[in-house]
């Protein structure tokens, strides 16, 4: 008996560890049509294999699927602000687009969830685009504006707030990599991306510390496990710098770092490598590896000089619910490998509450707990739902 309490205290999680689920505003509200993305959308030319249309319609249904996330067992729920909705036109604020997100973080206080909110997740209003985005040193300013206009509406209602979603893939993906918007394909552009965003998450903290309210203040970061092979130290170091090091820097001081972590990737004297003919991968294309949460969890804190951690995301794409489950539960042991180390991680927040638009790839990729209809809305719930809400309510990982 002895051994079994034992074994049962070595997974659980601490008290008041966070446990919820994550959307983002553009990938299920719905409609939102005054951004960058709306636009690359519907490009000619553009690389998204579909528009997002109607989304899953959470700009109406937000208090069911809110309701839905407490009901589960969750104790957190991240969303974002779609600025482009509050701020259609610079310094033009919307009173309705403001009280609607001030409604979700009431409703969110209703059902005893914490709201995580979040005030850029990769859309870009159009009239910030046109005068050149993120590459543009004023657009720092235009943001910290209007994360002190949202601030003095819900401040009061925040609990935790990020600044910025993964600004590493806005500058990467947009400025490099040419996938995202604006679709441009210059290294130096990333750098410059990079620069902006950090002085916008740094102007951000500043206007959010402010008030009103007490939310605690961090970026989120994409993170892989990039992991050297063949002598490839050396590049996986320099590729590493530009996408991750110089957002964990910048993190030092704040109140936690988001880690947001899928996969690993490995690095060659060349470059990246494709995963290994034979290797297990998801619908996005990555690697099965839940390692890798554990992984990046270390090294952020080690980065930004023991930071806390919050789990921002982390999930899975996949049609196979028991793979869900088998890799969120690999990825929870590395979690509480980091916790027994001392390492301090507030939380984990599963992606996604809803199969919702996955950008590029549309909506093929499903990382959600709930299956959503997209002819009629209707919400299922996938077993790992109830799963995973068991884990929440108990803060303690069955044993495999």
């Amino acid at each position: 008996m002895r051994t079994s309490t034992h074994l049962s205290n070595k997974r659980r999680f601490p008290d008041g560890f966070i446990w919820g689920t994550a959307t983002a505003a553009h990938q299920v509200e719905g409609g939102n049509w005054n951004n960058d993305w709306w636009a690359w959308e519907h490009a000619l030319d553009s690389p998204c294999q579909e528009p997002s249309g109607d989304a899953c319609d959470h700009w109406h249904r937000y208090p069911a699927d809110i309701r839905l996330c407490a009901e589960l067992g969750f104790g957190a729920y991240r969303f974002s602000l779609e600025w482009s909705r509050i701020e259609p036109e610079d310094g033009e604020f919307s009173r309705a687009a403001l009280e609607h997100y001030r409604r979700m973080c009431a409703t969110c206080h209703e059902h005893g969830l914490e709201p995580i909110v979040t005030f850029h997740h990769f859309t870009t209003p159009r009239w910030v685009a046109a005068r050149g985005g993120w590459v543009e040193p004023s657009t720092a300013d235009h943001f910290a504006r209007f994360c002190e206009r949202a601030t003095a509406s819900l401040g009061d209602l925040i609990g935790r707030a990020c600044t910025v979603c993964e600004p590493n893939i806005v500058a990467t993906m947009g400025y490099l990599c040419g996938i995202f918007p604006p679709g441009h394909r210059d290294p130096d552009l990333r750098r410059r991306a990079n620069d902006v965003l950090v002085v916008a998450h740094r102007k951000a903290a500043e206007a959010i510390h402010a008030g009103p309210g007490k939310a605690s203040v961090g970026l989120t970061l994409a993170m892989f496990d990039y992991q050297a092979v063949d002598g490839g130290h050396a590049e996986r170091d320099r590729y590493r710098r530009d996408i991750e090091d110089v957002f964990l820097e910048a993190a030092r001081g704040d109140d936690f770092v988001g880690v947001q972590c899928y996969s690993r990737i490995r690095v060659g004297p060349q470059g990246l490598l494709d995963p290994d003919g034979d290797a297990r991968l998801t619908q996005m294309g990555y690697e099965f590896w839940p390692d890798a949460l554990a992984a990046t969890i270390r090294r952020a804190w080690d980065v930004t000089g023991k930071v806390p951690v919050l789990v921002t995301e982390n999930g899975i794409a996949t049609e196979d619910d028991t793979e869900r489950i088998e890799y969120i539960e690999q990825a929870l042991s590395g979690v509480l490998g980091c916790l027994a180390d001392g390492i301090d991680v507030r939380g984990y927040l599963y992606w996604s509450l809803l199969d919702n638009f996955e950008w590029v790839l549309g909506y093929r990729p499903t990382f959600g707990l709930v299956a959503v209809d997209r002819m009629t809305q209707a919400r299922t719930l996938k077993p790992s739902a109830r799963w995973l809400g068991d884990i929440a309510r108990a803060n303690t990982l069955p044993m495999g």
